[in-house]
């Protein structure tokens, strides 16, 4: 079974995986987490020091992202701007748009985790398209891409496909917050998550002996784990396709490690999505190796920290996933409280630290001279005059 191509943000021989010590450390005792604590405000402290950079970017980043919570992109509406353009789905974070000839993926900067909407990052947008765009050029070798063009910084044109409805999850080491998450399941108990063998004694943040895959099949508002004979069996995919995808994700995430590591980053996790073309073509999709799909560890710090028993420091939006889960239930409460300023720019500034440190390029905050929205309208009509 295949459906036309959503591009929703939340709808991912063997490679070898990236290596680090295994380091010995004592098992943490399992019980139940925490339902509540106290309200806190402050930005973890851990990511602190690595996360500064240039301390005078870095407030200068701050000061924008501030400024410019009024004016985030969080809805749009191309189909009354564009002629020729219908909207077809509306994800957590995208906005997907079709003409005759193509799609067109708008990158809003909606901040989505749990399975529903926490806020708004300021220039979020635009980090995840020009991250997902410089990764989608350097993976060409392993994969072949649906991009098609970016003529707005949170735009891409991308060729029209078959999506596959599964989720490729890809995970190094045993960490998360989420319901899904593989720390959240091994501390439960389960020793087989999605067809991988789990051994007794693993720790939280502890890497694993190899990279593994823990696919997701998508259900109404939450995404359900699946082995891969499930995927075959359900009729998702067939087993060549899976057999294909399952080891482009791999390849991707391996790759992906390397190149994280060369610039003192972990990628941890993350996860892939793949359509199929009229002509048989498997290619990625989506989004690759962005903060908002991958979780990101400072690497010269990981071993220290991991044997103090403290949390890596992180480079993405674990934190502000964690803030949530002391302070409400994420899950079932109605009404979520509003996510603190200090913390949202605290995401904005990360994002742009993520996007500058794997690119090893300057981010360009956008003026906001022109309306985000005017300013999408203006280009993609005239992108798609060209097509």
């Amino acid at each position: 079974m295949a459906m036309e191509i959503s591009f929703q943000s939340k709808i991912l021989s063997k490679p070898p995986s990236l290596r680090l010590p295994r380091l010995s450390a004592r098992r943490l005792p399992i019980g139940k987490p925490n339902s509540r604590r106290v309200l806190s405000m402050a930005p973890p402290s851990a990511a602190a020091a690595a996360l500064s950079g240039d301390p005078v970017h870095r407030e200068d980043v701050l000061r924008a992202a501030r400024e410019s919570r009024s004016v985030c992109l969080s809805a749009t509406h191309l189909e009354e701007t564009v002629a020729g353009l219908r909207m077809k789905a509306k994800g957590k974070v995208r906005d997907v748009y079709e003409s005759d000839d193509c799609l067109v993926l708008v990158t809003t900067d909606r901040q989505s985790a749990f399975d529903r909407i926490l806020a708004s990052i300021p220039f979020k947008g635009q980090v995840l398209n020009e991250t997902s765009l410089w990764w989608f050029d350097k993976t060409k070798h392993i994969t072949p891409n649906a991009v098609i063009s970016s003529p707005d910084k949170n735009v891409t044109i991308a060729k029209k496909c078959s999506v596959f409805p599964v989720e490729f999850v890809v995970r190094g080491f045993v960490t998360g917050s989420t319901d899904t998450s593989l720390w959240t399941v091994y501390n439960k108990g389960m020793r087989n998550y999605c067809g991988n063998i789990l051994p007794d004694g693993m720790v939280k943040n502890e890497k694993l002996g190899s990279n593994i895959l823990t696919p997701t099949t998508k259900a109404t508002d939450h995404d359900v784990p699946v082995t891969p004979n499930e995927i075959v069996e359900m009729g998702l995919m067939t087993k060549d396709d899976y057999d294909e995808v399952s080891q482009k994700a791999l390849s991707l995430f391996s790759f992906g490690q390397k190149v994280a590591l060369e610039h003192g980053l972990l990628l941890v996790d993350t996860k892939y999505e793949f359509g199929k073309t009229n002509d048989g073509t498997i290619m990625l999709i989506d989004e690759v190796h962005t903060p908002d799909s991958s979780r990101y560890w400072i690497a010269n710090s990981y071993e220290e920290r991991f044997k103090s028993g403290l949390e890596p420091e992180n480079v993405d939006k674990e934190f502000l996933r964690l803030w949530f889960k002391n302070n409400c239930n994420p899950y079932e409460d109605e009404v979520l409280p509003e996510a603190p300023e200090e913390l949202v720019c605290e995401l904005a500034w990360r994002y742009i630290f993520l996007y500058e440190t794997i690119t090893n390029s300057k981010f360009e905050l956008p003026r906001n001279e022109v309306p985000i929205h005017e300013r999408i309208s203006r280009n993609v009509s005239k992108a798609l005059s060209n097509i």
